[in-house]
């Protein structure tokens, strides 16, 4: 959560402890003391200050400024702008009806200005979720209302649990992976929009390129040549700034402010360019160009999502639809939460992020939209920096841009007729080169080859036979990399001579789980050579110690003692009982202390053979 609002709540937090005061005599009555937890429990979940905590509007709107409803009007009406070709863009990549990505627009963000904790999220239809989601469109439009409907239960789930923790295991390699591979899929998925080639694209990077070259005759002069201007037209701006320096004239410097909010809504701007020259073209009696053709606007039905479906002749019930989402389909709701925790953290800064507080709004978000025909939704990178560069203040950003949309799919739909595809294509093309991370590729060559092979494993299964899983491939490899190191930790040793006498040192480091019970007593037979005199275990720096590995401890240094001395230095206590629960009388063997030399000295000598 944001630092203002965790501030904020701190006050209502200490308000709702005045309710409290007429049992405090009790607290510290004897035998009671589970009472007082009990107590206090309730004051922690059920308090006043507890719940405006799950609903953030509650502390924010009452110290809601003038000035902070101009920034997020002005933050609301730039995001909206780009949600708009967004949208109807991201709904085409599922196979859904363009109205559907902007309803996918608006209901979120009306239930986000109330759930969410952190100002900058903008919560909509992405495009990895949007590919993700297509695979079952391919059945029913059914499918993916449904999808939502599930994918917020379940993040829901986590926030209420506190399950968050489980995104740890997700690695930043697999991460990057996923979303490289992701952008692959859905750039070259919009090749045959692009280019104006017939055909289907494919649900994986290689059919859509396989597809795409085997229907390479049919492409349009037309279709490709505006699609390849309106890229490099969006390329050009994202890096067309007008430098202002302290010498600058007043009027360069309002122009190069009001210069910055055209580039933000560089989105909306080619649309609107490339809409009126097919508008022109088309009442000249000439149509070069594929349309998105007619949107059907105006609100959504609402309802409840649908439990069961009809494809082709045959109706599947609510068990039917979950065997064809499959164990695959809980890839969903694990990209929902990862895209959107982690735009929180990137834009929060310095700042904490309430994990919980952002899963139960993005649950909220979903389980609500999917009665309004909304797809999975989550945060979205790009009008998220947009939102933060405007200046939003407050998650009231996410309202205003939800009513720009929402005026737009109920008054301006006939304009969306003369959106050409191609446009979009471009738009999305674009989008994917800043999600691509394929300079990481680099530094995990210096630096970790293995987590290099966890990436490449995740771009090629997910570019090769599908995102989901691209993804499970990815985080298996991780765990058994995580698996391999602990049951074979690092086991450094150090000769020295004291006295006479050969000696080495074996730091042990880390936890010291059953899966290294075997390796740790085997790399102590390895090391304590025949012409070691003295060998030390150093455990400073170990955190944890199974029973296993204790035990096949002590039966290597018992087995060993007739021709080496053994010390056990810098043991926790905890360890020291552990041996000596084992076995009893083990425990003269401990010894503590800065250094290790005088112990040395005060060993027995070894008898000679």
């Amino acid at each position: 959560m944001c630092v203002r609002c965790r501030s904020q709540t701190r006050i209502v937090e200490e308000d709702s402890t005045l309710s409290l005061k007429p049992y405090a005599k009790f607290q510290n009555i004897p035998g009671e003391p589970s009472r007082g937890r009990l107590r206090k429990t309730a004051a922690k979940f059920c308090g006043l200050g507890s719940w405006k905590i799950r609903l953030p509007i509650t502390i924010w709107l009452p110290r809601y400024t003038l000035e902070s409803l101009f920034r997020d009007l002005i933050a609301g009406i730039t995001v909206g702008l780009t949600s708009i070709p967004q949208g109807i863009a991201y709904a085409m990549i599922a196979g859904l009806p363009p109205q559907i990505g902007l309803y996918s627009s608006i209901f979120p963000g009306i239930v986000y200005s109330l759930f969410g904790s952190c100002k900058d999220i903008t919560l909509g239809p992405t495009a990895i979720l949007s590919a993700l989601v297509a695979k079952y469109v391919a059945y029913s439009d059914d499918f993916a209302y449904l999808a939502s409907f599930l994918s917020g239960c379940i993040v829901l789930l986590f926030g209420i649990l506190q399950l968050g923790f489980i995104l740890d295991f997700i690695s930043k390699p697999v991460i990057a992976g996923f979303t490289t591979a992701a952008a692959l899929q859905i750039g070259a998925s919009q090749l045959r929009s692009l280019f104006g080639v017939s055909g289907s694209s494919g649900n994986t990077f290689v059919k859509a390129i396989i597809n795409f070259f085997r229907n390479i005759t049919t492409i349009q002069l037309n279709d490709s040549l505006l699609g390849v201007v309106t890229i490099i037209s969006l390329m050009l701006l994202k890096h067309a700034t007008i430098p202002v320096g302290p010498d600058s004239s007043s009027c360069r410097v309002r122009f190069a402010k009001l210069w910055v909010y055209v580039l933000r809504a560089r989105n909306a701007l080619v649309v609107f360019v490339g809409s009126i020259l097919a508008y022109i073209l088309y009442v000249q009696g000439w149509t070069p160009f594929a349309l998105t053709g007619k949107i059907n606007g105006g609100l959504p039905h609402f309802g409840p999502p649908p439990f069961s479906t009809v494809v082709g002749n045959r109706t599947l019930n609510f068990t039917d639809m979950l065997a064809v989402f499959g164990a695959e389909g809980l890839v969903m709701p694990l990209v929902t939460i990862l895209e959107s925790v982690a735009i929180a953290k990137a834009f929060a800064g310095s700042k904490p992020v309430d994990g919980t507080q952002e899963m139960i709004a993005l649950g909220a978000c979903n389980i609500l939209s999917c009665f309004g025909q909304s797809m999975p939704t989550t945060g979205s990178f790009t009008r998220t920096a947009i939102n933060h560069a405007c200046g939003v203040t407050t998650p009231a950003g996410s309202l205003f841009k939800a009513c720009l949309v929402l005026l737009a799919v109920t008054l301006l739909t006939d304009a969306f007729f003369f959106i050409p595809k191609t446009v979009l294509a471009g738009i999305i093309i674009v989008a994917m080169t800043s999600i691509t991370e394929f300079g990481l590729v680099t530094k995990l060559w210096r630096n970790s080859k293995l987590e290099l092979a966890v990436y490449s494993l995740t771009v090629l299964v997910g570019a090769g036979v599908g995102l989901e899983y691209g993804i499970l491939c990815g985080a298996g490899l991780d765990v058994a990399r995580t698996l391999a190191h602990a049951a074979r930790p690092d086991l450094h040793h150090q000769l020295f001579k004291v006295g006479n006498q050969d000696c080495i040192i074996l730091t042990l480091l880390g936890t010291l789980t059953y899966a290294c019970c075997e390796h740790v007593p085997r790399q102590l037979r390895r090391r304590a050579g025949e012409h070691v005199h003295v060998a030390v275990l150093d455990a400073r720096h170990v955190q944890r110690l199974d029973y296993g590995v204790a035990e096949n401890l002590i039966s290597t240094i018992l087995d060993l003692e007739q021709n080496h001395r053994f010390l056990l230095w810098n043991f926790k206590e905890s360890h020291k009982q552990l041996f000596e629960d084992i076995h009893p009388g083990f425990s003269g063997r401990f010894v503590n202390g800065p250094s290790i030399d005088q112990h040395i000295l005060g060993l027995e000598p070894i008898p000679m053979r």
